[in-house]
């Protein structure tokens, strides 16, 4: 089942596109807090979005750019504006279409489900990044990157794993022998010392985007990350 996304301030309309949708078997959300649209949609991690132009403190260019840093899911803009120059920020700022309001139904499910065929059929190349969030810090699950207050920085595959295990058991302690098994593989031996020397170098990819001393060492049990950035 895939997940739509609606961005509609237009209560009534808001509506009536969800309930059309989920005949045809969709699971919509919509968004209520239009102050943070980027948080919504990281926490919904939808398969599509259905974005409007005007909407409430920034519009719909703004929100599809924001959307854009983090991911490539198709954005299909629903508007009342019939310029060319609206169709053409549209597709600049990073949307896959553009349907004019009023709309019919049937344009509607055939967009998002050509679409979706061309995103998530068998003959795509889904690059779409999966976000995980933690108090403001941002991994990005299919580029090892991590971003916290608009700074990025990259880990290397081991560092990131190390850092994705802790923040996904936040307050808790991992053990060192779970840690050491994200490690582990056929070709690399990997010891005690293995683990210590990659743990620093997360600590350090961390103060690089400007969080400290957030890892702590649990002597003789493992590791946990605290959650006070």
């Amino acid at each position: 089942m895939y997940n739509i996304m609606i961005i509609e301030d237009d209560k009534k309309l808001d509506n009536l596109i969800r309930n059309h949708l989920q005949k045809y078997g969709y699971k919509t959300y919509s968004v209520d807090d239009f102050s943070n649209i980027k948080n919504e949609f990281i926490k919904n991690n939808p398969h599509l979005v259905l974005m409007d132009i005007n909407l409430p403190l920034y519009d719909g260019f703004y929100w599809c750019r924001d959307i854009r840093t983090i991911s490539n899911v198709p954005i299909i803009f629903l508007s009342a504006r019939n310029s060319d120059m609206d169709q053409v920020m549209a597709i600049e700022n990073g949307g896959d279409d553009y349907i004019t309001k009023p709309f019919s139904y049937d344009v509607l499910i055939a967009k998002i489900k050509g679409v979706i065929r061309r995103v998530y059929g068998s003959y795509s190349e889904n690059s779409l990044s999966e976000v995980f969030e933690s108090n403001g810090l941002f991994l990005y699950l299919n580029q090892n990157v991590v971003e916290y207050k608009s700074k990025k920085v990259e880990l290397s595959k081991k560092e990131f794993q190390l850092l994705y295990s802790l923040l996904k058991n936040e307050n808790k302690i991992v053990s060192r022998e779970s840690l050491l098994e994200i490690l582990w593989n056929d070709v690399d031996f990997v010891d005690d010392n293995t683990l210590s020397v990659n743990m620093t170098r997360v600590r350090k990819r961390l103060e690089e985007i400007g969080i400290t001393n957030v890892i702590e060492t649990k002597r003789g049990q493992g590791y946990k990350i605290v959650s006070n950035w």
